[in-house]
This record gives structure tokens, sequence and C-alpha cells, in this order.
């Protein structure tokens, strides 16, 4: 590999403007690609197999009506009073509008709606009435029947004691005859009267189940009890990820156009996200640190900018290469900015080890073509394993059998690749453009032979102990906050606090309370179904064993398909959609029987999609790290020869990882600092972060442990001692280490303040897990415990040696052909 590198390099800098032009139209490609084939990205995660996903599916074969987005516009008073009708009015006609876009398929007014719940509430008052004026009636009928037949008994009683005394005659004939009679009519008077009550008695056991219905959804409603806030809600045509951008664009416009003074208007997601974008001002702040760093360590502009440009181009066509493909698959909006934020961290990384390399290459007097060449075929492989590592471990995602997950690390696993490819031969390229201009002008025009310095001393052991327990201890204490992370995905609570999807979130629970933004989608299955004249009573039954589970604040019937066997209700949580409360009513009634009904309830709906797949997600990760560990520690003993070194390093991986882990706990579930991070609702932990944050810290650490590594590795190879190796080791590493993890560390850090809800505690979780496992973890307790074993930690059975691949990562083969001046290439300057 080294030997193919150096050749690349070489062709790279002799064939230059050939290069540059083959990214250049890479580029065009990618771009064109993404205008032309490009889709929608969703904020919707799902995961196929999970229980909500499975009711999800259904509801759509047996409901194809609910198929649909359903997105909210918030509208309320911009001074908290009671809208007026004048703006009443304004807001219906409003959303009138909405109504007739292209895309929709149905728009709820809210008055509307309140108006026709009150107009059931007065029927229902009504109907009370008129059963009641009814049921007096038919007391008064009763009561002249029971008279009648009082009287007609008596007159009996005194016909039968003339017949005793006198005989039957014509006259008591007649008589008897006339009291047959009225017994007849009152007895189809009572039975005319018993029909009558029996009609009613319906009636008013029809009224007690609207009733009961109307009790149980008291709590949802669509104007705040104040009047000065009111919620819409648009039922779009597709599901959320395929709504065109035009469409969500076309209903904030409608809205926006037609507000009357007075009023304001927040949007939910799935109305107010809109195309994806790669970057903002945060993002921008954290290039310009890496650029600063850079420059502040190159000593040029012109070289400092080689590794910004070189990493905005690899960007720049994996993220438009990556988004080409969102029309063909469903893509979430975090999968290309992942990408974007990997490829550019790893990108100027990549480029800057290549390019110190060649700058030490070139003051010792090398031909600046040999020096490329050198550079690509040493350092360059050496990106090239690094990079195999990342990429490897993201695309492992894909064995979590998440497919959303599988797809994030495909594409982050791409930009990695391209980034790769950027770095061993767009930077030959432009290296060979430059030539000595990339050294600072008084270094250009002098070669200086290679020095030799100084040994580097051994460190105590107890300066060696002393570092090990600080280290450990400091991630130790880090970590705690980890053992109480809840995972959950976000909600419009975890947007920014100037973003309308958290002012309409905010506004919905203030005035509706929280449970109103995760109502949960209960399905309830009926054996044959019911008869149109039972609905009512069978939902309120079920509805009122819904309402009496613990933290349920309203139940309303929403829906059943054609033979009405499956009834569908919302059932509004007492908390918002990411709280412990939620989750258990979750589990709760999938755990409940249905009263009269087959099985156990089925829940949906965005709450209980966030339950599943946090939990999916939970279950896949211990296997997923068991692989990267095991992956981890297969990698290094190849590549350094040594038991040790592997365990050292995948130990310190998990101690960075779960230190890591307990920052983002402390940060965005405590609320720990939550100003400065900008985390306007802390919650729970996005459910995906601990997964990708596996495969993507562990590519990064490897990446460190890696040049530090192979500097002790290579100084013990030349007769160094041991402990004196480490020190030369890290001595030779630590200063493009440092510069490398600073960099790192700033791109990440301006994601932290990413537009997107799920990239800031991503972008938190990599700058802090690279900031402790490279200053803490590779130069504070790697090298101590290098240290401490000795001679011990290069130790591999004979066997094993002979079987394991001999890697040469540091090139040193190829540098002893080419007749390296070895004296001192290591960044002392």
């Amino acid at each position: 590999m080294a030997e193919l590198l150096y050749r690349i390099g070489r062709f790279a800098a002799r064939r230059a403007w050939l290069v540059i032009g083959a990214w250049v139209l890479a580029l065009g490609l990618a771009v064109g690609g993404f205008l032309g084939f490009g889709g929608t990205l969703s904020e919707a995660i799902t995961i196929p197999g999970t229980p909500t996903a499975e009711v999800t599916d259904r509801l759509e074969q047996e409901l194809p009506s609910a198929s649909g987005a359903v997105g909210r516009v918030v509208l309320q008073s911009s001074d908290g009073s009671e809208l007026t009708d004048e703006q009443q009015a304004g807001i219906s006609a409003a959303l009138a509008e909405v109504g007739g876009i292209d895309g929709v398929v149905q728009v709820a007014d809210p008055f509307a709606t309140r108006a026709q719940l009150a107009e059931q509430a007065q029927q229902v008052t009504d109907g009370q009435t008129q059963v009641d004026e009814g049921r007096a009636q038919l007391d008064a009928g009763q009561q002249q029947i029971d008279d009648g037949r009082a009287q007609l008994e008596a007159g009996q009683a005194e016909l039968d004691a003339t017949v005793e005394r006198v005989g039957e005659n014509a006259q008591t004939t007649a008589a008897q005859a006339q009291l047959d009679e009225q017994r007849a009519q009152l007895d189809a008077g009572q039975k005319e009267l018993d029909a009558n009550r029996a009609e009613l008695e319906a009636k008013a056991a029809q009224l007690a189940d609207g009733r009961a219905l109307l009790d149980m959804a008291a709590e949802i409603r669509t104007v705040s009890t104040d009047g000065s806030v009111a919620v819409a809600t648009v039922v779009f045509e597709l599901p959320s990820n395929e709504i065109p951008d035009a469409t969500k664009k076309a209903v904030t416009a409608a809205v926006d156009g037609a507000l009357p003074e007075g009023v304001t208007a927040d949007y939910s997601t799935e109305i107010a996200q809109g195309a994806i974008s790669l970057g903002g001002a945060a993002e921008a702040i954290g290039v310009l640190v890496a650029a600063i760093v850079l420059v502040v360590m190159l000593g040029t502009f012109v070289a400092a900018g080689l590794p910004l440009l070189n990493a905005l181009v690899g960007v720049g066509v994996a993220a438009a290469g990556a988004m080409a493909f969102s029309g063909a698959v469903v893509m979430t909006s975090v999968t290309p900015v992942l990408g974007a934020m990997l490829g550019l961290a790893v990108g100027i990384d990549y480029t800057l080890f290549i390019l110190n390399r060649h700058r030490r290459q070139l003051r010792t007097g090398m031909d600046v073509h040999e020096s490329v060449g050198l550079a690509n075929g040493t350092s360059g492989n050496a990106v090239v394993f690094a990079g195999a590592t990342v990429l490897i471990a993201l695309l492992g995602l894909n064995l979590t059998g998440i497919p959303f997950l599988g797809l994030m690390g495909t594409v982050a696993a791409a930009s990695i690749a391209v980034a790769v490819l950027v770095a061993i031969t767009l930077t030959p390229a432009m290296l060979g453009l430059l030539g000595r201009r990339i050294l600072p002008r008084k270094h250009r025009d002098e070669a200086t032979a290679p020095v030799a310095h100084e040994a580097a001393q051994p460190m105590s052991n107890g300066r060696a102990w002393v570092s090990i327990l600080v280290g450990i201890g400091v991630l130790a204490v880090v970590a705690i906050p980890a053992t109480s992370m809840r995972l959950g995905l976000p909600t419009g609570a975890s947007e920014p606090a100037d973003s309308t999807q958290y002012r309409a979130y905010a506004a919905v629970s203030d005035a509706f309370g929280a449970g109103v933004n995760g109502p949960l989608v209960v399905v309830a299955d009926v054996p044959g179904g019911v008869g149109e004249d039972e609905l009512v009573a069978t939902q309120a039954r079920i509805g009122g064993q819904l309402a009496a589970t613990d933290d349920v604040v309203a139940v309303a019937p929403v829906g059943t398909n054609d033979d009405r066997s499956v009834l569908v209700f919302q059932v509004i949580p007492a908390d918002g959609p990411d709280s412990e409360s939620t989750t258990e009513l979750v589990h709760t009634l999938r755990a409940t029987a249905v009263d009269g009904g087959r099985g156990t309830f089925a829940v949906a709906g965005n709450a209980s999609a966030n339950i599943d797949i946090s939990e999916k997600l939970a279950d896949a990760l211990p296997v997923y790290l068991a692989v990267v560990i095991g992956l981890s520690i297969f990698i290094l003993i190849a590549v350094f020869r040594s038991f040790l070194v592997p365990i050292v390093a995948t130990g310190g991986f998990v101690l960075s990882l779960f230190a890591a882990m307990g920052g983002v706990t402390a940060v965005y579930q405590w609320g720990w600092l939550a100003d400065v991070f900008g985390v306007s609702n802390p919650g729970p932990v996005l459910s995906f972060l601990p997964t990708l944050l596996v495969g993507i810290l562990f590519g990064l650490a490897m990446d460190y442990q890696l040049f530090l590594t192979s500097g002790m590795r290579e100084a013990y190879a030349h007769g160094a001692p041991a402990r004196r190796a480490v020190m030369e080791g890290l001595h030779a590493g630590r200063a493009v280490v440092t510069a490398a993890a600073i960099i790192m560390v700033s791109v990440f850090g301006g994601f932290m303040f990413s537009h997107l809800a799920v990239i800031r505690p991503l972008g938190f979780a990599l700058a802090f897990g690279v900031l402790l496992d490279a200053f803490v973890v590779r130069m504070l307790i790697m090298p101590a415990v290098m240290h401490l074993a000795g001679d011990e930690a290069w130790w591999l059975p004979t066997w094993i040696d002979r079987v394991m691949p001999d890697v040469d990562v540091e090139g040193a083969r190829l540098e002893r052909r080419h007749h390296v001046p070895t004296a001192d290439l290591t960044p002392h300057d």
C-alpha cells in the first residue's frame, strides 16, 4: 500500500491540473445529481417492525385517510388577550385558503371545531331535557292507566257481586263486555306506553354514552380556556417525509399573508421543516477556529488554507452525492449533516498529517515531487489505515438492523472515504503546484540537515501512577451522569427557543397541557365488529376503560374501519411525549386487555414511536459495542504486534465513551450549563446518539492511538529502551495530534449550536469525547501505562505474530528504499 500511495502522490504532483480537474468534475456531477434527483429530507425517524410501525402500517390499510401527515398551526393574540370576533374571522379565512392548497386534504378550523363541540354538547343537553320531559309524560300516562285499572277492578268487583247475587242476565253480560273492552284499551295503552318508555330509555342510554364521550374528550380543545390561543390542524395527502417543500411554504405563506392584525402564527415541525441547510454561523465559527489553529501551527496562510480547501471539496462531493439519493430513499435530515460534519473534521486532519510530513521533508532539502510521493506513502498510508478504521466502524452500524441508522452510517462512511481520497490525491496535486511556497518565506530557500535532538527522558514511575489515577478518576467522575441517561427523540421542546417549532410546542403546552403535544393513537380490536346502533355504546365503554388508566387526561374516538371491528381512539397523556410517565403509560396500555374485545390495546403515534425507537436502539447498542471492541483489538494487534496496546487503546476508548455520554446527560438531560449550550428544555438524550458515538469516537480514537503509538513502536524497533521509546513517540506525535484534536473539537463544537436539534447534542458529544480521548486518554493515561509495562508492552506470542498480517502503517520499508534522512523528522519545530 505504501508503494502504491507513493506512486499516486508523485503522479498527482506531476499531473496536478489533471487531478484537480477530476475533482472539480466529481463535485459538478455530485451537485448536478442533487439538483436533478434530490428529494425531500425528513425529520421523522422510523424503524420497521416496531409495535408502533406495525400499528401504523395496519391503520394505513384499515383507515387509508389516516396515512397522511398532520401538522399544527398555533395561533395566538400578540398581547395574550382573548381573540376578538374579527380576529377569529380573519383566522378562519386564512385557514380556508390553506384548505385549497394542492396536497392539503383537510384543515380543521379551531373555532368551527369548538362550535361543533358546543353544538354537540347542547344537543346532548337538549336531548336529556326531552328525555326528562318524556319520562314525566310517560309517568303521567302510567298514572292514568293505573287509575283506570283501579277503577276497572272496582267495577269488575261490583259486577261480580251483582252476578253472584242475581245471576247472569243480559244486563250483566253487556256490563262485562264493556269492562273487557275497557281492559283491552288499558292493555293497549300500557303496551304503547311501555314501547315509548323503552324507546325513551334507549335514547337516554345513547345520550348517556354521548355525554360520557364528551366528558372524556373535554380536555381535547382547539381553543384555550381564556380564548387567547387556537390550534388548527392541517392534514396532508402524503406522509411527512414525502411532503414537497413547496406545499409547506404555501401553507405558511397562506397563513402569514392573511393573518389579522394582533395575531401571530407558529408551526409544528411537519410544516416548519424546509430544505436542508448544511451550515450556518455556528458551524462557520468552528471552521474559523480550526483555521486559526492551522495558521498558528503552519505559519502561512497558504499552508493553513490547503486543509480547509481540501476538506470543503470533500464535503461538497460527499454531501451533494448523498443528497442526490434522497429522492430514492427515505433519508433523515441529520444524515447528510452528520456526513458533512465528519467529512469536514477528518478531511482537515488527514490533509494536515500529509502536509506536516511534506513540510518537514522539504526543510531537509528533499525534492518537491519526491517529498510529496514519500509523504503520501508514509503519512498517507497512515491516513488510509486511520480512515479505514472509521469507515469500518460506521459501516458496522448496518449490523444493528436499524435501517435509518445503517443509512446514516453508510453516508458518513462515504464521507470518510471521500475525505481519504481527497487527502491522498488532491493534497499531493496541490502540494505539487505550490512547491516550496508551502513553507514560511524564511525557510523556502534553505535546506536544513536533520538535527539529532537530545533523547527524551522516561517519566518516573510515580508520575506514571499519578497520571493513570488522575486520568481515570476524572473520566469516572465525568461519566457518573451516564448512569441515569434516558433515551428519546427530539420534540418541539428540543428546538432553539427562537424557532417557530419551539414556540408552537410551548404555546400548546401552556394553553392545553404538555400531553397534547404527544397524543397517543390507541387501537382496540372487537371480534366480528359491532352494529351501527351499538357503536357509540361500545366506544363509550372502551373509552371509559382507557380514561380510567393512570396518567390519561382525555380520550376521544377518532374512527373505525368499514365493518367496525377496529376502533381507534386518541389518548392524551398527562405529561409530554418525552416524559417517563408517558413511557409507562404506553407499556401499561399495551399490557391491558380490551374490555369486550380481543387481545390488548395497540398503541401508535409520535410519542409511542419515539419510545419504541429508543428502546430498539438501546437493545442494539451492547451488540454493536461488542463488535467495535472486538474489531479494535484485532486491528491493533495486527498493527502494533502487541497484546497490551490493544487493551489499553480499547479500554481508553470505553472510558472516553462513557465520559462523553456523561457530559451529554449532564447538559442535555439534567440541564447543566443549559444557557451556555442553548438547551431550551432539558429532556432525554438523543436515542441514537450512544450508538453513533460508539462508531465515530472509536474511529477517531484509533487515529490518535495510531499516530502516537506508531512513533513509540518505531523508536522501540530502532533499539531505544521501552520506556524511553514511550516518551520519544509521545514527543514525536503530540504536536500534530494536539493540533488535529483542537481542530476536530472546533469543527464538532460548531455543530453544538446547529439549527438542527438532532445535530446539537451529537456535536457536543463528539467534541467532548475527542477532547477527553485525545488529551486525557491518549496523551496522559496511555503513555503512563506503556511506561509501567516496559518491554512487556510489545509482547506477542510467536504463533500469533506469524499468522497476523504485517501492517506497515507508517511506511517504514518505503522510507528505507528511498533513503530518507531519519535523524529527526519529528515535529520539534
